[in-house]
């Protein structure tokens, strides 16, 4: 059974990616292409993923090695993907981008990029807001420096937005696969019981609030993102690659790879990176694809596939575990 079923799993790796040129690497799940998403994207079939999960380049006023648009540009450039986007997801697919702010140049007032993106999704690209999460990263540095640290007239920035969006009001979606463990306090109080009656808010409990398999997510993702010591980047020390400067923690794109997916399903990131999405589809079963322009990137994204990678054990955070896959070297 599980021989077929992996059978099944390459069979399908080939179908979606038959469109598309020779992968810069594979796995028997997914593969990572070189080349800028604007050219693989219109080769995919309609409704073909069912999530793209992803992280563009920030609206930053300072360039980054990895390259970002010039703030007063980033929203047409971005929105020039979206017709895409929605044409290659399923019906029942989504689409969750994270999208960090930024401030206006010499001022200390925020730009509204990922707003009027959010917006224009929605108004102009017919995309509904199935819900709106929100990182807080504890690592983050106290920036910029000249008004959070020198000035002392704003505090530090230290949450992102992700921005869930569907093509329907009714995505796949499952939040008993995210259950978190209770805390001590409401394993206290399942124990104990309690007693039916309204609450100070005006909310109702009745005598249905009971014990379930987990606690539900809230929708602040609480990850730091300070790994020194990681597989990742043991790696590409060892190796003399240049890791990517702008890495999301893994525990991340699981989360909503776990809540938005079934096993088999497809996910894809455009703007990959160091493909941390590809290794959390790939830790889960999921077949995936990542486009990246840089290929120094991808020689280090290589690492997060090796057998060490997937099974490196992460930091304790909340999240719910899931199966680990090995790497299988196969043709797509």
């Amino acid at each position: 059974m599980k021989q077929r079923r992996n059978l099944q799993l390459a069979e399908d790796a080939v179908a979606y990616s038959a469109a598309l040129p020779p992968a810069y690497f594979k796995t028997d799940l997914g593969g990572a292409w070189l080349g800028k998403a604007e050219g693989f994207l219109p080769r995919l079939p309609d409704e073909s993923v069912n999530l793209i999960f992803t992280s563009p380049p920030y609206a930053l006023h300072f360039k980054k090695e990895y390259g970002n648009p010039d703030q007063d540009e980033y929203v047409d450039w971005f929105l020039g993907y979206a017709s895409e986007f929605r044409r290659v997801l399923k019906r029942d697919g989504s689409l969750v981008i994270n999208l960090g702010g930024s401030w206006q140049p010499g001022h200390p007032i925020r730009s509204l990029c990922h707003f009027e993106i959010l917006i224009a999704l929605v108004r102009e690209h017919g995309f509904r807001l199935a819900q709106e999460f929100y990182w807080y990263n504890p690592a983050k540095l106290p920036a910029p420096a000249e008004w959070v640290t020198v000035r002392r007239i704003r505090v530090k920035d230290a949450v992102e937005c992700l921005w869930w969006l569907s093509k329907t009001a009714q995505p796949k979606a499952d939040n008993r696969r995210i259950l978190a463990p209770y805390s001590e306090d409401m394993k206290r109080l399942l124990k104990r019981g309690y007693r039916a009656k309204e609450r100070p808010s005006g909310h109702r409990i009745t005598h249905k609030f009971t014990e379930q398999e987990g606690s539900i997510p809230p929708n602040v993702l609480t990850l730091g993102n300070n790994d020194s010591n990681g597989y990742y980047l043991k790696r590409c020390s060892e190796s003399g690659v240049k890791p990517h400067p702008a890495r999301f923690p893994v525990q991340m794109p699981e989360l909503f790879i776990k809540f938005l997916t079934d096993e088999r399903d497809l996910v894809l990131d455009p703007f990959a990176g160091s493909c941390t999405t590809g290794q959390a589809a790939q830790k889960l079963t999921r077949r995936w694809m990542c486009f990246e322009t840089h290929k120094h990137y991808l020689e280090g994204a290589k690492f997060r596939f090796e057998v060490d990678g997937l099974e490196e054990k992460e930091p304790k955070n909340g999240l719910p575990a899931g199966p680990k896959a090995k790497q299988v070297e196969l043709a797509l």
